[in-house]
């Protein structure tokens, strides 16, 4: 008897909004259902919906995974799915991610549970990955469709796309071919089935034809909304990267916790300093610790004037800036052999405004232990009790104090709570150092230093290191030591072939390096033909993922041959070329990124520990959170919070962290954002379950790129 009184109310106040009339205040607070924001994944082990969740996760979107593979998982049927609370109806999730459209046994109970539900509280389903067939709103590929690889094929988004979920995107839509020996991608093209209520969002020719068949497109029928997705794809590959943000702008409508945004900043290490020069014939770097059999130092690298003019230059031209990390004591040497003259220093004091600027400390010193360097590799030198030898705490000091003072005297516009040691030294760095100094935390207490940078392929999750934070950087394989291309390629080379090649033997080593190279390049192109083309593929995965952390390079990348800009313009000037201008690409200083990481680790710390309650009723979304914690949300363009406007505009949204003080937070969304209403459609429902479908080994075995600094 509940179950039908509840249902009835539901279709009263849907036929009440139908008609535009006005529902009386006790009416409204009675029939309006309560939508749980949080999302429930069901997953059959797949890519396809391990990619959604690795995005929900990414956000911060609460949501619940259902294991089909689990003998222990739970049963899905109505009282799974919706409740009562304090006399309301409830639907706990918002939305349903399925692996196809129907990955249930004929006649499934769970299945028919499933459509009820979506039916009564107007719950979209996203079909992750399905066959193209009739029950999915579409003819099967068989008839005058395609079923097959689709590497490197260019698809776009539609009219429809672009007035909806995908908005957000200029239109052009790459799908992945990084080998000729690989498959990578997979598809069903097809057109909608006769008959069908079938909106493509996303398509793709179908090969022998002028016609285009659908990728990403909506369903319609039964009372239910269906995106049919018939390509399969993992979390890492761009196409997914790129359609992911509208998937779920899709199944919630645009109101959902978490946000995402797409990052870049590049940190430009040991400016006024000059870089050792790789050694081409030796295969090392005269002047490193574990260079000892060189007699002649090549000349260091170290940026002219016309360097920064061309950085600034390129910098207006990006609409981008640069974050330079100096060294004085560069600057002090330079004057010093050369009559007190440094047009290097002159040009950039004088330009300083139009870059930001971190501490890298005074002379780039090694802060960890004592290195002995009579050895290779190098080691810790220990006291006469077997203890380590530390650099000293009076020594720290003095390298970051005397750096800011410099600094401050030349006008540089610091943040004097950033900071990112030489080499990332003082922090851990296996295996010679498994700990970090000891007299770091002391001095970085000294100087007020809040922030500090690590390297991320050595220290990737965000610390404490006393009163700092680490902001872990993405190491670019743009060598430090290369000012030319030629001598990056053959440093390249040495690192990522075989000893039988002539190279370092890293590869045979690790083998799950995945820069390793089957053959040296021509280092006449080496560089532009194969690293900057997988270089920039691996810093735009980062982009297109959410990931905030910078990536850092070298000054000498952007003295002699520039070798640092055809990455940043393969990534920025790619950005541009998939993105609408909604969408740009966020910029951050390292403070900024240190605070975005270490909110988002709080939120999604909470989100687990399941101390986050967020439900819609109506026009009006409500977020309970502990006291201290900042919320993030993504809403309609339009919401306020407690009266006052939430948030700012990106991807056609209004995003943004908000502090709890504990008591609910109540969002208000504009009336353009009309809550879904149940709609009768005719259609096809899938009662039988979909077809397997094929999913090639470069979809279900690819990890992202992981280049060793």
């Amino acid at each position: 008897m509940k179950r039908t009184i509840r249902t009835t109310a539901l279709a009263l106040g849907a036929l009440t909004t139908a008609l535009g009339l006005q529902a009386g205040p006790a009416q409204a607070d009675t029939t309006a259902p309560r939508i749980d924001l949080r999302v429930l994944v069901v997953s059959d082990g797949g890519p396809a919906t391990d990619a959604i969740a690795a995005e929900l996760d990414a956000a911060g979107t609460p949501y619940t995974k259902v294991d089909l593979t689990s003998s222990t998982r739970p049963t899905i049927d109505a009282g799974f799915l919706a409740d009562t609370v304090d006399g309301r109806p409830r639907a706990r999730f918002q939305a349903v991610v399925l692996p196809n459209d129907n990955p249930f046994a004929a006649g499934s109970a769970e299945m028919a549970a499933l459509a009820s539900y979506e039916q009564t509280y107007a719950i979209p389903q996203v079909d992750a990955y399905t066959y193209a067939r009739p029950q999915a709103g579409l003819q099967v590929p068989t008839s005058g469709g395609y079923s097959g690889s689709i590497d490197g094929v260019q698809a776009q988004v539609t009219d429809a796309g672009k007035a909806g979920p995908f908005g957000y995107l200029k239109g052009t839509v790459p799908f992945e071919d990084n080998s000729p020996s690989v498959g990578e991608s997979y598809a069903y093209l097809s057109t909608p089935a006769p008959g069908a209520d079938f909106t493509p969002y996303v398509q793709a020719p179908i090969p022998g034809s002028s016609r285009q068949g659908s990728l990403v497109g909506e369903y319609r029928h039964d009372g239910r909304r269906e995106l049919v997705v018939t390509f399969v794809y993992n979390q890492y590959q761009e196409q997914f990267r790129l359609l992911s943000r509208g998937i779920v702008e899709w199944m919630t409508g645009g109101v959902h916790l978490g946000a995402s945004r797409n990052y870049f900043a590049v940190h430009v290490d040991d400016v006024f300093a000059a870089d050792d020069r790789w050694d081409t014939v030796l295969n090392c770097t005269p002047g490193d610790v574990d260079c000892t059999n060189s007699s002649v130092t090549p000349s260091p690298i170290r940026m002219t004037p016309d360097d920064v003019d061309y950085a600034t230059a390129w910098q207006n031209g990006h609409h981008f800036t640069l974050d330079l990390l100096y060294n004085g004591a560069g600057s002090v040497d330079q004057r010093e052999d050369n009559n007190g003259v440094d047009q290097l220093a002159d040009k950039l004091i004088a330009d300083r405004n139009q870059f930001r600027w971190v501490n890298h400390t005074y002379t780039h010193a090694f802060l960890g232990c004592e290195q002995d360097t009579t050895v290779v590799p190098w080691k810790c030198q220990t006291n006469a009790d077997g203890s380590t030898k530390w650099v000293g705490r009076a020594t720290i000091d003095y390298e970051i104090a005397a750096n800011r003072a410099w600094g401050q005297v030349a006008g540089l516009p610091l943040d004097t709570s950033e900071l990112v040691t030489g080499e990332h030294s003082g922090l851990r760095i296996l295996p010679q150092q498994p700990d970090d100094n000891p007299n770091l935390a002391p001095a970085l207490s000294d100087n007020g230093i809040k922030w500090l940078g690590s390297d991320n392929s050595r220290d990737p999750e965000q610390r404490q290191v006393g009163p700092a934070a680490t902001v872990s950087r993405y190491p670019m394989n743009v060598f430090y030591n290369a000012g030319r291309a030629s001598e990056e390629t053959d440093e390249y080379n040495w690192l990522y072939t075989s000893r039988a090649q002539g190279g370092s033997g890293i590869c045979e080593d690790n083998p799950a390096t995945t820069t390793c190279l089957a053959a040296p390049l021509d280092t006449a192109t080496g560089y532009q033909d194969y690293i900057v083309p997988l270089e920039t593929r691996i810093a735009l995965g980062h982009v297109l993922s959410g990931d905030p952390k910078p990536h850092f390079i070298h000054q000498s990348n952007l003295a002699e041959d520039r070798i640092a800009y055809p990455v940043l313009n393969g990534v920025i000037d790619g950005y541009d070329a998939l993105f609408a201008a909604s969408t740009p690409l966020v910029n951050l200083r390292m403070k900024d990124i240190g605070a975005e990481l270490q909110r988002r680790a709080a939120w999604t710390s909470a989100v687990h520990a399941g101390q986050i309650t967020a439900y819609r009723i109506g026009d009006t979304v409500t977020v309970q959170a502990p006291g201290g914690t900042y919320v993030t949300a993504t809403l309609p363009a339009g919401t306020t919070l407690d009266g006052s406007a939430f948030g700012t505009a990106y991807a056609g949204r209004t995003s943004g962290w908000t502090s709890s003080s504990g008591t609910a937070l109540t969002f208000t969304l504009p009336s353009s954002a009309a809550a879904p209403a149940v709609t009768a459609h005719t259609g096809t429902a899938a009662t039988a379950p979909a077809p397997r479908t094929k999913v090639p080994a470069g979809v279900s075995r690819q990890v992202p790129y992981t280049p060793k600094s």
